[in-house]
């Protein structure tokens, strides 16, 4: 449970982004989004090197 305290007289708005901010490092949605489908091991492990391969090589030509 997440608890954000707001201080007397705060704006609801920069309360709910406080919220948003929280709730995004917590990681909830990334889990139940990888959670609606199973993804193999094997498969979740080629396209993890496939992704570094591509920011390496990102990394390289743009510096």
């Amino acid at each position: 449970m997440l608890i954000i305290p707001i201080r007397e007289g705060e704006n609801i708005d920069k309360a709910l982004k406080k919220f948003k901010r929280k709730f995004e490092k917590t990681g909830v949605l990334k889990k139940i989004r990888e959670k609606q489908h199973y993804i193999k091991k094997s498969v979740k492990r080629r396209n993890e090197i496939l992704s570094a391969a591509y920011r390496q090589r990102y990394l390289q030509n743009n510096m």
